[in-house]
């Protein structure tokens, strides 16, 4: 599934094409919104909040999350579609650009004034000019007991972290996936660390967690099962963690450098 980064980064691109300039088609291929006609609206922003994209008008909120096959290409008017146009689920055009938004896992358009009941429940967003790190903190501990690995994935808590990054995160902070969140010693040091890591990612395609951005390289631990550790050689290790068998996620860890 994208994470904050790539979501931030399609934001940033949807911004540059659609911003301030007026709507001339819009073409919503989901049958709740299959009749609604935005042209004529001025886009006044494109924001990102974790991994949720809104795109705004004056009167409406177009709010979308890619999930895990979703994707927004920006493009020239009349240039060829990138992707089977049965997977379009939203066309956006002005006098210049075109916005096609394919395999949308979320694709709805809400009244500005209630764009709150979809993401409200949404922690601070780690990329947000108002990102707000001790009030992320204060969620992440509510609960004590709970595997770190899970609160930090929780987008109630705080909204931005997938799968990826935390499973980086926590081999760099020497973190197993299972340590309850209560007994993380510094644990504003480690969300600081991975909002930097978003931080530096968010301009790139190709993310790193080493400092190589070479293939088979860039990674620590993730999806790098049946590998040896790079730092101590210790065979990886790789299994699934949830609350409930429909939420488990896959972790990776070293048994040597996490504690």
């Amino acid at each position: 599934m994208p994470e904050g980064d790539t979501v931030w980064r399609t934001a940033h691109h949807l911004h540059e094409a659609l911003a301030g300039r007026e709507l001339t088609r819009t073409d919503f291929r989901v049958p709740a919104f299959a009749t609604l006609d935005l042209s004529g609206e001025v886009v006044d922003e494109v924001a990102s909040h974790g991994k949720h994209l809104l795109i705004r008008t004056p009167r409406h909120s177009i709010h979308s999350h890619l999930k895990m096959e979703g994707a927004w290409h920006v493009q020239r008017l009349e240039s060829p579609w990138r992707r089977p146009g049965h997977s379009a689920r939203a066309v956006l055009e002005n006098d210049e650009w075109q916005a096609i938004g394919y395999s949308l896992g979320i694709l709805e358009v809400l009244d500005i004034d209630d764009e709150e009941s979809a993401i409200g429940y949404l922690g601070p967003d780690l990329l947000g000019a108002d990102w707000d790190l001790e009030l992320a903190v204060a969620n992440t501990t509510a609960d004590p007991d709970r595997p770190v690995f899970l609160a930090l994935l929780d987008q109630r808590n705080l909204a931005g972290f997938g799968n990826e990054y935390v499973n980086e995160l926590l081999f760099i902070m020497g973190l197993l996936p299972t340590r309850p969140i209560g007994e993380v010693p510094d644990l504003t040091r480690v969300i600081s660390r991975g909002q930097r890591m978003l931080d530096v990612n968010k301009a790139r395609v190709e993310r790193s967690f080493t400092g190589s951005t070479r293939t088979g390289e860039d990674r620590w631990v993730y999806n790098r099962e049946r590998a040896r550790c790079r730092r101590c050689g210790t065979r990886l290790r790789n299994g699934k963690l949830g609350d409930r068998p429909t939420t488990e996620r896959d972790c990776f860890w070293c048994p040597h450098c996490q504690t």
